[in-house]
C-alpha cells in the first residue's frame, strides 16, 4: 500500500511515530492525513509559537488549522491568477460559502473584499490585513476545500456528484435517524455551524447556552456566528439549577453540550436538560464525537446530534467529514431540516473523493469500537491505580451514571481519556518518553496521545486552568493495539514521573 512518499505505508500500531526524527510526519502515513507527529514537548511549544525549526519540518497538520501542502498550492495558484499586489485569498468550495465568508470577514475586518470564481471554485480576495480573519472563517466554519478536492483540481480532474446519501444510509443504522434526516458535511465544524444558523431563535437575536467545557471551536462558533454564548463550565449544583430555569423560560436560541465533553470526558445530566428544553421548545444540540453513535444514543434526548466523522467513524484518520442527525419528532425538526439540507448541498458539501474513502473506512466501525472500548476502560483503570497519576478522566470514572443514561445497548465507555500526573513539571519528560504516536486529533486505529490543552488553548492557558482543565493534561485516544502494549508504553514513560 502506497504511503505519502510513494513507499510502503508505516503501520503506526506496530511502529509508532514518537521520536524527534518523526516530527512533522503525517499521521497516518498518507498524503491526506488529518494529524501530524509532534513527538516532544518542545515541538508542541515550537509549533504553537511558530518557531521555524519546527514549522519547516511540518509536512501536514489538522486540516482546518493547518493548510495542507496541496491546499497551499491551490491557494497559491488562485492568488497568482486573481489577486493584486497587496491582496491574498482563501478558496472556498461553493458560491454560498464564499458569500457567507464575504459578509463575515468584511464585518470583522472592516474592509472591502471581493469574490471571484476560479475554474469552478470560489475565491474570496482580501487585503493582506484581512487574511487572518479569512483564515478564521475557514477554521471555525469548516467550510473547506479538502486536500483530495485540491489535488483533483490541480490535476485537472475535479469530479462532480455526491455520495453523501450513501453515507447517510450507512450511518442511520447506528444513529437511529432516518437517512433523510441525516446530513453530511465537509467537516464536523461545518455541521455545528450549520445547526447554529438553522436555529429559529437565532433570528430573534437570542444567545445560545453551552453546558460543560467544550471542544475549542464549538464555543468559538457560538461566539462569532451567533449572538453570543452563555457558558456554564460545570453543569452541577445551583448554577446548573439556574441554567435549567433559564432554559425553561425560553431565554436561549439553543443549548449545546457534548457527550462526553472533550477533554474532561464529563457528561451532563442530559435527562434534566432535555426535560427543560422540551418545556420551552428550546432546541438541544448534542455532539457525540468523543464517544460516537456506536456507544451513545444521544438522539433519544437531543433535537439534533452533530458528529465529527473524521474520528472514530472513519477510524483511519485520512479523511475529514461531519454529520448532523435530526430527531424526527422534534418541534424544530422542519426548521433544522431546511437549514441543514441547504448547507449540506450548497455550502459545505463533502467532496465525492472524500465520500468514497469514508464509505470504505466505515465498514470496520462496529468491530473497531468493541476493541477501542475494551482498551479504553482497561487503560483508565490501570492509570487510576498508578502511584504517579493524580487524576484520570474517562466516562467509566467521571459522571458515570449520567453517561450510562445515554449509553446504547451493546455500547461502551469509549476509547478517549485524559490524565494528569502528580508532579506536573515532569509531564514533558513523560510525554517525550512515551513510545506511542503523538499528535492532535483522535479516533484512529493506532493510539494517539497529545497535550490537548497546550494545543487547543495555548493562548488562553490561564482561562482553561480556571475552568479546571490543567495545561499539563495528556489526552489519550486508544487504538487497536493489544492492551498490554499500550500499558507497557505508559509504564515505561511514567517511570520518568
Amino acid at each position: 500500500m502506497a504511503g505519502h512518499g510513494g513507499g510502503v505505508t508505516r503501520d503506526l500500531a506496530a511502529n509508532p511515530a514518537w521520536q524527534d526524527e518523526d516530527l512533522g510526519q503525517p499521521l497516518p502515513d498518507s498524503l491526506h492525513a488529518c494529524s501530524v507527529c509532534l513527538p516532544t514537548w518542545d515541538s508542541i511549544i515550537g509549533y504553537e509559537e511558530g518557531r521555524e525549526k519546527i514549522t519547516k519540518r511540518m509536512q501536514t497538520g489538522y486540516p482546518r488549522f493547518f493548510k495542507h501542502t496541496v491546499v497551499e498550492r491551490l491557494f497559491a495558484a488562485a492568488k497568482a491568477e486573481v489577486a493584486g499586489e497587496h491582496e491574498d485569498v482563501i478558496v472556498l468550495p461553493t458560491r454560498e460559502s464564499v458569500q457567507r465568508a464575504h459578509r463575515w470577514v468584511e464585518r470583522n475586518a472592516e474592509t472591502a473584499l471581493r469574490i471571484t470564481s476560479f475554474h469552478g471554485l470560489q475565491v474570496l480576495v482580501v487585503p493582506i490585513k484581512a487574511k487572518p480573519d479569512a483564515d478564521y472563517y475557514w477554521r471555525y466554519t469548516g467550510e473547506v476545500v479538502s486536500s483530495r478536492q485540491a489535488q483533483d483540481f490541480l490535476d485537472g480532474n475535479m469530479r462532480k456528484g455526491s455520495k453523501s446519501h450513501l453515507i447517510a444510509r450507512s450511518l442511520s443504522k447506528f444513529t437511529g435517524a432516518a437517512p433523510e434526516d441525516t446530513f453530511i458535511f465537509a467537516s464536523g465544524m461545518a455541521a455545528v455551524t450549520s445547526v447554529l444558523r438553522a436555529l429559529p431563535g437565532l433570528r430573534e437575536g437570542k444567545k445560545t447556552l453551552q453546558l460543560e467545557f467544550p471542544y475549542v471551536d464549538c464555543l468559538k462558533v457560538q461566539e462569532h456566528f451567533g449572538h453570543g454564548v452563555v457558558y456554564l463550565n460545570e453543569a452541577v449544583g445551583e448554577s446548573f439549577d439556574e441554567a435549567l430555569m433559564r432554559i425553561r423560560q425560553g431565554e436561549f436560541a439553543g443549548v449545546f453540550t457534548e457527550v462526553p465533553s472533550n477533554p474532561l470526558l464529563r457528561t451532563v445530566d442530559i435527562i434534566r436538560v432535555a426535560k427543560a428544553c422540551a418545556e420551552s421548545s428550546t432546541p438541544l444540540i448534542v455532539d457525540d464525537s468523543t464517544a460516537g453513535p456506536f456507544n451513545v444514543e444521544a438522539l433519544r434526548y437531543a433535537d439534533v446530534v452533530t458528529s465529527s466523522l473524521t474520528k472514530w467513524i472513519s477510524g483511519q484518520g485520512d479523511v475529514m467529514a461531519g454529520m448532523a442527525s435530526v430527531r424526527a419528532d422534534s418541534p424544530v425538526a422542519e426548521a433544522l431540516r431546511a437549514g441543514l439540507s441547504e448547507d449540506a448541498k450548497d455550502c459545505a458539501p463533502l467532496y465525492i473523493g472524500d465520500a468514497e474513502i469514508l464509505l470504505s473506512n466505515l465498514k470496520g466501525y462496529r468491530e473497531r469500537m468493541k476493541t477501542v472500548n475494551a482498551n479504553g476502560i482497561a487503560l483508565a483503570q490501570w492509570l487510576s491505580n498508578h502511584p504517579s497519576v493524580a487524576e484520570v478522566w474517562h466516562p467509566s470514572l467521571v459522571n458515570r451514571e449520567n453517561y450510562k443514561s445515554i449509553m446504547r445497548k451493546g455500547g461502551g465507555f469509549g476509547g478517549l481519556l485524559s490524565f494528569v500526573i502528580k508532579a506536573p513539571k515532569k509531564t514533558p519528560k513523560v510525554y517525550d518518553a512515551l513510545r506511542l504516536s503523538k499528535g492532535p486529533s483522535f479516533g484512529t486505529i493506532f493510539t494517539l496521545v497529545c497535550p490537548y490543552v497546550m494545543l487547543a488553548h495555548y493562548t488562553e492557558l490561564e482561562w482553561a486552568e480556571g475552568c479546571g482543565v490543567p495545561a499539563n493534561l495528556l489526552r489519550v485516544s486508544c487504538g487497536l493495539e493489544p492492551i498490554e502494549k499500550i500499558i507497557t508504553a505508559f509504564e515505561e514513560a511514567l517511570s520518568h514521573a
